[in-house]
């Protein structure tokens, strides 16, 4: 049933996300293997989850569509989402699946294996098209999806449904996010990306999602196949060696801000959340860059994802650091 009572009577969201909400079980020590782990923190994850409460610190109005089980851990999900200023209005609970978990071992700086526990299905793979909110996807600023959501249906489906109630409308982003143990093959994968890269106008992924998306490893070359597409603009993330945007008129490149690294795997969606901030601000691309470079570096710098999201201050703070250092 669609959802259209509320978005009828609020103004546009800033952000919609669609996709993985779950818990996040952390160790608590470092450069063991989980066998050895004594305690772990528990926090909010999923990237769609951890992109959306990145934007929200930064003041957007934001919400997630995706589903939860109907447990503990489910409760979790939907209190820490409104305790970290994300609207929880398209979340729904999904009888007899679980909600998600997922562990982490941490060995800094650059090695942090996940354990995604998932089966037999994800509810946030549980999302019908019927089920969607299409007005206020639509009117959104920005509809943020990644690729995990298109690997099974109803998700897959979804999406599309979502997208076409968009109609490419500018702003509509696919993060790149590959899991190859979420899908059967990288060929399926491939065949998937290309079809949802018809639909949105931004992508935003690294070398090696690049390559699943569009065969192409070389960060420049990449870009250029993701314009050909049809977007507006192709977002590469470089790691160590930073970042690199394009559009049709523009080229972008700024070096990485460099941290002590605790943990990285929350560093691409703090990445995301602060690109929708500042993608919607009268920014120039390079402006929007170094704050979202600076807003991942962060969360690189802290143990868990959700609530490592930086504030607009601290980021901003550090980007004028580096600007006075450049000048």
């Amino acid at each position: 049933m669609t959802d259209t009572t509320a978005s009828a009577t609020a103004a546009p969201l800033d952000l919609v996300t669609i996709g993985r909400s779950g818990v996040d079980l952390y160790p608590l020590q470092d450069g063991v293997g989980l066998e050895a782990v004594e305690t772990f923190g528990k926090y909010l994850g999923g990237s769609a989850a951890n992109v959306t409460v990145a934007a929200a610190r930064h003041g957007l109005r934001t919400a997630i569509v995706t589903r939860t089980g109907d447990d503990p851990f489910g409760r979790f999900v939907s209190g820490e989402l409104e305790r970290l200023g994300v609207s929880t209005r398209f979340v729904r609970t999904v009888p007899d699946l679980n909600t998600p978990v997922t562990f982490c071992e941490i060995f800094p700086p650059d090695d942090f294996p996940l354990y995604f526990y998932r089966a037999p299905k994800a509810p946030d793979m549980v999302v019908h098209a019927d089920e969607l909110d299409l007005d206020a996807i639509a009117d959104a600023r920005i509809f943020w999806a990644t690729v995990t959501g298109l690997s099974e249906d109803p998700s897959r489906t979804a999406h599309h449904t979502a997208w076409e109630a968009r109609g490419r409308t500018p702003l509509t982003v696919l993060d790149l996010d590959y899991r190859p143990m979420f899908w059967s093959s990288p060929d399926e994968a491939r065949r998937e990306v290309a079809l949802a890269l018809e639909h949105v106008s931004v992508a935003v992924g690294n070398r090696e999602e690049c390559e699943i998306a569009v065969g192409e490893t070389d960060p420049h070359r990449a870009a250029d196949a993701l314009l050909d597409r049809g977007l507006d603009l192709a977002v590469v993330k470089q790691g160590p060696r930073g970042v690199l945007a394009k559009t049709r008129d523009e080229t972008v490149e700024v070096p990485p801000h460099v941290v002590e690294v605790v943990n990285g795997l929350g560093a691409g969606d703090g990445f995301g959340g602060a690109l929708c901030h500042g993608l919607l601000q009268d920014w120039s691309l390079r402006d929007v860059l170094r704050f979202a470079n600076v807003a991942g570096a962060i969360v690189a710098g802290r143990r868990e994802c959700s609530t490592a999201m930086p504030s607009t201050a601290e980021v901003a703070e550090i980007v004028r650091s580096i600007a006075h250092v450049d000048a």
